[in-house]
């Protein structure tokens, strides 16, 4: 019977292997789209919103903000005053407004249309971060275009 002698180097080769190529990388990394967020630091949902888009892979930071700041940065970032919420974040070039689905920001990201961003204005029941979608009301997502109007992204029905 041979024995083998396993060295350090060995090992360390191997241990590097499996972390290059293990599908938990990107995860780990926070792979998935880079977005911060301004919020007040005492508001939940905001909290609550961001938790959702963590756990679905986005890479979320965040800012503490409120009161005149807050809503001149929204101001000045082309945000209009009739789309403004709670929170804003900031993904790829796009401004988010409010409780934005993740599968929205998504969609946002591959189509990549010559606009703001988008926003769910006020903070309706039932919208990520605001409640179970099981009891939610009806909502849209506008899509903001550079001269302030606003179109329907997708829209939500209540549930």
């Amino acid at each position: 019977m041979t024995h083998e002698t396993i060295s350090r180097r060995t090992i360390l080769v191997g241990v590097t292997a499996l972390v290059a190529t293990s599908p938990l990388r990107a995860l780990a990394q926070g792979a998935g789209p880079a977005i911060h967020v301004m919020k007040d630091p005492n508001c939940g949902c905001c909290s609550a919103w961001i938790d959702i888009l963590a756990n679905d892979g986005f890479a979320v930071t965040t800012e503490a903000s409120a009161g005149t700041l807050l809503m001149r940065y929204k101001l000045d970032n082309g945000i209009p005053q009739e789309m403004v919420s709670c929170h804003t974040g900031r993904v790829d070039g796009y401004m988010i407004e409010g409780h934005v689905p993740a599968a929205d920001i998504r969609r946002l990201l591959v189509e990549r249309p010559d606009a703001v961003g988008l926003a769910v204005p006020g903070m309706p029941y039932g919208s990520p971060g605001m409640g179970p979608e099981s009891e939610r009301e009806s909502y849209d997502v506008f899509l903001i275009q550079r001269d302030g109007s606003v179109e329907v992204f997708s829209r939500y029905t209540a549930a």
